[in-house]
């Protein structure tokens, strides 16, 4: 791990990151653009920030597809590099995901950014991921910019010049977090060779040109198509942006490595490009990515041998996969519990056998709302309310189990009735809610996280849900076996999760015990510290440290025809 840690090339344009709406509810971005470089030098053999605001190392994980594990490989790549004793962060200029995270200074960033930061070691800033996209249909997205939603703004008009404007804001806070870090880790999206895109890309080439960043490309064995994948993607980026692509790297490969050599040494031969690594296939190892079910810790825990339960019976747990459902994630640390079963459901039948439902929390609550009554769920729910047996309704699940919502900012359905469960109102407000608390649920400390439009007045009940420990009340509330409450990832605090557990077995007859030692924080320091072995043992790290360290190799060959 000897030598010098430092930047390629040049400066990066002054001013510094902002963003406004222009009053349409359009995203518009201040700050300045240009292209990063210049070079600090660190002491020789230790790495370290050097003085007068030099530039940290830098590297692009961009991938031949989504979900070729971009966001997995970023976040093994900082654990093992932290694990050296290196400053690192995770970047991600643009984002489209429902799942998403509050910073301690109240931004919202992806999940997967927040993830990365852990791995990381470092406290999540909305500098990691300066734009998110929440889909609210097909065709549109509200915009959140450094943190702050600023209007709802459709793909065309996104990608026809908004998209655009953004990239001085994205480059300055690469800038910023590269001044304040050893290395920064860099995270694509999609595919770098979405030409159709690539004139307004601030998130794969865009951002590697303007940051003058080397870029490793993953590709996922596990589908099929691996090389001609690597020498299509690179083939169908200009001259520019292939002068960038330093390497690939495969991924979720199963069997004998030696068998992929020749296609490595002739994939070498045809781009002239090195593959850095062969990470392995192995269950469990998704983060809390974008959108897809299957990653995220509760992946991980179906996939691996599931602990017996520490009672006699195991406990059910039903999630409604309601349309745009968020933060699903919400019920990882269920999961992780030895005993629990937790599976994503659409039909009302499958709740007949469930001890736990779960609403999660949704980017549209009404739309939500009107599925669950046209699949039945909506009645299964009533009735499961009506013979006592639990229900949990979070943020959006929980805006759903209530009296009547009036909604004229997400949806603009006005006044809608709710499933009546709980003696909540809920009215929509422009201003979005993105907080930090903590308090205390069922005499247990419990942290979360909140974010939503929707403002709930509770009118009664049987208790409050969330107080602050001397019975004011906080969020959310009970009635009879129905919970429900605002807070994101609340569960993940231990304590309360048992206790809550314990209610729930009661409630639904079980006698299911929660173990007394499942904790859910080291669980997730185990499966980030399992990324980190994956680069260390599979990569070669001494290559990614030099583009990290070096930038750009130089004389990289070009691979016809480029893009046109």
């Amino acid at each position: 791990m000897n030598g010098r840690l430092k930047a390629a090339g040049g400066a990066v344009g002054g001013g510094s990151p902002q963003g406004v709406s222009d009053g349409s509810g359009e995203a518009v971005s201040g700050g300045s653009g240009g292209t990063v470089g210049g070079g600090g030098l660190l002491a020789d053999g230790a790495f370290g920030r050097s003085s007068g605001g030099a530039l940290g190392g830098g590297l692009l994980v961009a991938g031949t597809t989504s979900d070729a594990g971009k966001s997995v490989v970023t976040a093994g790549i900082c654990r093992w590099l932290v694990r050296q004793g290196v400053k690192v962060a995770p970047f991600k200029a643009q984002n489209m995901s429902l799942n998403s995270f509050v910073t301690r200074e109240g931004a919202e960033i992806g999940r997967a950014q927040a993830m990365q930061a852990a791995a990381a070691r470092v406290e999540p800033t909305a500098l990691m991921n300066p734009v998110l996209l929440k889909p609210g249909s097909d065709r549109s997205s509200q915009v959140v910019l450094l943190g702050k939603p600023v209007g709802e703004l459709s793909a065309r008009g996104y990608h026809a010049g908004r998209q655009e404007q953004l990239l001085g804001t994205v480059t300055d806070c690469l800038q910023e977090l590269r001044r304040t870090h050893d290395a920064v880790i860099c995270e694509g999206a999609g595919s770098p060779a979405e030409i159709n895109l690539r004139r307004t890309d601030i998130v794969n080439m865009g951002i590697a040109r303007a940051a003058r960043i080397p870029v490793v490309v993953v590709g996922d064995i596990d589908r099929g198509g691996v090389f001609a994948s690597f020498f299509g993607t690179t083939a169908l980026l200009s001259k520019e942006d292939q002068a960038l692509v330093a390497g690939y790297l495969v991924n979720k490969f199963r069997g004998d490595v030696t068998l992929l050599e020749p296609g490595l040494e002739m994939l070498r031969g045809l781009t002239g490009r090195q593959t850095l690594g062969v990470l392995p296939f192995a269950h469990g190892l998704g983060i809390d990515e974008e959108d897809g079910l299957r990653v995220s810790l509760r992946g991980a825990v179906r996939e691996s041998t599931v602990a017996p339960p520490h009672g006699a019976e195991v406990l059910r747990v039903a999630v409604c996969a309601v349309p745009l459902m968020s933060n699903f994630t919400d019920v990882d640390a269920l999961a992780a519990e030895p005993g629990v079963v937790v599976r994503f459901v659409d039909r009302a039948e499958e709740l007949t056998d469930a001890d736990l439902v779960v609403l999660p929390g949704t980017r549209g609550t009404v739309r939500a709302l009107a599925w669950l009554r046209e699949r039945g769920l909506a009645d299964a729910i009533a009735r499961r309310a009506a013979e006592g047996r639990p229900v949990l309704g979070i943020c959006g699940g929980y805006q759903m189990l209530g009296e009547r919502i009036e909604d004229d900012v997400e949806s603009k359905a006005g006044v809608v009735d709710g499933l009546g469960l709980l003696p909540v109102r809920v009215r929509f407000a422009v201003e979005k809610t993105l907080a930090r608390p903590a308090g205390e649920a069922l005499g247990e400390p419990v942290e979360g996280y909140e974010i939503h439009h929707g403002v709930a007045e509770v009118t009664g009940g049987d208790e409050v849900f969330m107080s602050d420990g001397s019975g004011q009340g906080l969020d959310g509330c009970r009635a009879g076996s129905v919970w429900g409450t605002h807070w994101h990832g609340s569960l993940e605090s231990d304590g309360f999760r048992r206790a809550f557990l314990r209610r729930v077995a009661a409630d639904a007859g079980r006698a299911f015990v929660p173990a007394p030692d499942t904790r859910f924080g080291v669980l997730r320091e185990e499966q980030l510290d399992r990324l980190g072995d994956l680069i260390e043992e599979h990569a070669d790290t001494d290559a990614l440290l030099r583009l990290i360290e070096e930038g750009v190799p130089t004389a990289l060959p070009f691979i016809p025809p480029g893009a046109p």
